[in-house]
């Protein structure tokens, strides 16, 4: 297996700028490979889970929510940060599902990790794909709004290629659930 030596940078100086809720920003300097220095400026973030919940009759349950930075309304799958760095993935995901939609479920499996901006985040998104979807009561937290409803999972793939699905870790999901479905 190759050690990318040739590609790895070693920080030399970490200095936090910026300690906020949710995300710390920190410039760091680093050591190229060839040797020079450079600025890194990092978001570090506490990570995330993602779920894509299938009914049994093929249909995902699918939010939407106005997200402020876009100033709009987008559908994604239900997710939601980690409340600790040590918190158990697995865990946060059956706690966001339940709390945003109401639904648990029988059998969940791990569709892997999602990084949506390594350029200057850490984030790491975990992504389950739950199953023997049984519906109950949501909670919502004080400050969550979102509407949540069923679309054929073959439906949300036509949504993702033409562009009417813009949210990354939806993409991922949507796709990766699909070719667990063989669609």
């Amino acid at each position: 297996m190759e050690d990318f030596k040739n590609l790895t940078e070693v920080q030399t100086d970490s200095q936090e700028i910026f300690d906020g809720v949710i995300l710390h920003v920190f410039k760091d300097t680093v050591q190229l490979p060839n040797g020079k220095p450079a600025t890194r400026e990092v978001i570090r973030h506490v990570g995330a889970v993602g779920v894509i919940p299938v009914t049994d009759d093929g249909k995902v349950i699918v939010e939407r929510q106005f997200r402020y930075p876009l100033n709009r309304v987008i559908t994604e799958i239900p997710a939601g940060k980690l409340d600790s760095f040590t918190e158990d993935r697995l865990s946060a995901a059956k706690r966001e599902l339940e709390e945003e939609t109401g639904y648990t479920a029988k059998e969940w499996i791990s569709m892997g990790d999602y990084f949506p901006t390594p350029a200057y985040c850490d984030e790491r998104i975990t992504l389950y794909l739950a199953r023997g979807l049984e519906q109950g009561k949501r909670h919502l937290d004080e400050d969550e709004f979102l509407n949540f409803e069923a679309i054929p999972l073959a439906a949300l793939v036509a949504d993702v290629m033409e562009g009417r699905i813009t949210d990354g870790k939806t993409q991922v999901a949507v796709l990766k659930a699909a070719r667990l479905f063989g669609l």
